[in-house]
């Protein structure tokens, strides 16, 4: 059985040092566990943050703040997402510091009325009124945005008639840009026509068959040299994409529960969101103790056994959607279905909706592991562990690693990595590119770039490490001694880190100062962890750094380097999103439902647009 942490004391500096930029969810609870608040964000760190200012807090937000000791998030895939699931935590949990509106059980719809010009409304009860009706929708808020994102592309009227019928000049949204004034006359009826059969075709679903009637426009126009009405069009395809975005978290069907299970160095996480009539109603963390050495699919095996036989109680889904197989799962679903007396299916492979959700609980597992091993309390341990591991007599306060990084030889970059007892020291890492160098000689780049940092110490700049990592073996351990002795640097402890013969964590070699003092650690110990995470970051810093060097270098379009995306393809894309800026915005799900484009080679291109 893998037993469970428990969350250590809510640190809001240290909390905020690792919170995510991205859209989500968040929510605050007391000392007892008690949910205070629910609140969605554009940015989670950006909004967090301004809760924890120094001044010029509202008396009822400060009082919030005083009380609480534990903040969870959930990353969702973009703000609308995020809008609908802080409706349902509302609606759910009733949190004491949320404006908590009556809860009316009539589903809303979009209506279109009648008439030469009709008007896009939000209509609840009977539907007794001429005109169509569009839904149901499980949110009022969600199609308040749908239906302002829609007049902004389409300019279609939402003014109430009795307004309509006695306007001699246009309102406020014509000089906005949000209507074309029927009201006055100022648009011809097949325009105004036109306009709302686009709406329609988008409130009925048909939204790739606009798109593409969209894309298809915008390029006659730009070839008639109408580059306003060019210029249009690609907004209105822009806006589009943001009102479908809100399917991912309201489109499936059934009762399950998506799990994920991260493992790195120093820990793993299980991230589960809980999805009950085809809307997700929340997640929740796990932090489960285990061996470096563990597997990912063998921890969420454990926590799926421990989760579903360790209480009755518990509510049990129909099914279960994992991020990774395993040979045992049959065995887990008879388990479950002796114990509780009912069946439930295991899914890894998945799409649509479905696959969103997986891939959420898989982004949110990753970035909740991240925050965890960059606490400070769970980073202190660790250092002194390493203490305790290397026979120091005080615990080190200043660790740095080195690693190279490069392609075939092209554009080497070594990167220099910082940390202490609080964790990564951001403002000290460091990048070398290394020259005039046979290309590939990894020997001779780490020397160049250890004495380019350690001839700073000798001129009294910068400081020392307490230990300084270097990746790699026998040899690059031999280098880094040699430049120490050739810059006279005062002693300090040298520590090399080789993969073993399977190369697998959680199997590295060690030496102290020198090949002849070779030594291992245990899987689960808290110091090789705490080694391994920071040579995965001195990898990270050191292959980024060499990806925006080579990138400058070859100074080619992101899209070029995609295998399988040639001129064609390029032209199709950028004709498809209305440019590169809106493709750069798109999902990895969104480029997918672009023509001729599968879901491997979305993944390659979201990963092209946004690599560092």
């Amino acid at each position: 059985m893998l037993p469970v942490d428990v969350m250590p004391v809510f640190d809001a500096s240290a909390f905020l040092a690792t919170c995510s930029g991205r859209p989500g969810v968040y929510r605050m609870f007391d000392a007892s566990g008690n949910l205070l608040y629910v609140g969605k964000a554009k940015n989670l760190k950006k909004r967090l943050a301004s809760y924890f200012r120094k001044a010029g807090l509202a008396s009822k937000t400060a009082a919030l703040v005083a009380k609480i000791a534990q903040v969870e998030t959930t990353i969702t895939g973009n703000e609308t997402e995020a809008l609908l699931l802080e409706q349902t935590l509302i609606k759910q949990w009733r949190p004491p510091y949320n404006i908590l509106l009556r809860d009316d059980k009539s589903y809303p719809y979009v209506f279109l009325s009648d008439g030469d010009y009709p008007r896009l409304d939000i209509h609840r009860g009977s539907k007794n009124r001429k005109g169509r009706y569009f839904g149901p929708y499980p949110s009022a808020g969600a199609i308040r945005e749908s239906l302002a994102l829609l007049q902004k592309a389409f300019l279609v009227r939402q003014c109430e008639d009795s307004f309509f019928k006695n306007r001699t000049r246009p309102c406020l949204q014509h000089q906005i840009k949000r209507c074309k004034a029927p009201c006055v006359g100022l648009v011809e009826p097949a325009e105004y026509a036109e306009d709302v059969r686009h709406s329609v075709m988008f409130l009925e679903g048909r939204s790739n068959a606009l798109n593409a009637e969209l894309s298809t426009n915008m390029q006659e126009a730009s070839l008639a040299l109408d580059f306003e009405r060019a210029a249009e069009l690609r907004d209105q395809m822009a806006l589009l994409r943001r009102v479908q975005d809100q399917q991912s978290m309201e489109g499936g069907t059934g009762n399950v529960d998506v799990i994920a299970a991260m493992v790195n160095p120093g820990g793993a996480c299980v991230h589960l969101i809980s999805v009950r009539d085809g809307r997700v109603l929340g997640s929740k963390n796990f932090f489960p103790q285990v061996a470096i050495e563990e597997e990912t699919q063998d921890v969420l095996l454990a926590f799926l056994a421990q989760y579903y036989l360790g209480s009755q109680e518990r509510d049990l889904p129909t099914e279960l959607i994992v991020n990774s197989p395993h040979e045992d799962y049959p065995t887990l679903i008879a388990a479950i279905a002796e114990s509780r007396g009912r069946e439930l299916g295991i899914s890894y492979r998945v799409r649509g909706t479905r696959a969103r959700w997986q891939a959420l609980a898989v982004t949110n597992a990753e970035q909740a592991l991240g925050a965890r091993l960059a606490n400070r309390e769970h980073m202190a341990g660790r250092f002194e562990a390493l203490a305790e591991a290397l026979d120091m007599d005080g615990g080190p306060q200043r660790l740095e690693c080195f690693d190279i990084s490069h392609s075939s030889g092209e554009a080497t970059v070594a990167s220099c990595v910082v940390f202490g007892p609080e964790g990564p020291i951001k403002s000290d890492y460091r990048r070398y590119n290394i020259e005039g160098i046979t290309a590939g000689d990894d020997y001779a780049a780490m020397h160049q770039a250890l004495t380019r940092r350690f001839s700073k110490v000798k001129q009294n700049e910068g400081k020392l490490p307490d230990i300084l990592l270097v990746d790699g073996g026998k040899g690059q351990l031999a280098m880094a001694r040699e430049v120490l002795t050739e810059l006279e640097v005062p002693e300090l402890i040298l520590l090399g880190v080789a993969k073993g013969t399977t190369r697998k964590p959680g199997l590295e070699t060690l030496y102290l100062n020198d090949a002849a003092h070779e030594f291992t650690l245990p899987g689960n110990s808290p110091a090789l962890h705490l080694i391994q995470q920071i040579r995965d970051e001195s990898h990270r810093f050191a292959i980024t750094g060499h990806r925006a060097r080579r990138g400058k270098t070859r100074r080619t379009s992101s899209l070029e380097e995609v295998a399988g995306v040639g001129p064609k393809r390029r032209r199709e894309l950028l004709n498809h999103f209305g440019g590169l800026q809106e493709l750069s915005r798109a999902s990895a799900e969104e480029i997918a439902k672009a023509p001729g484009i599968s879901k491997k080679l979305a993944g390659l291109i979201y990963a092209a647009l946004h690599s560092e």
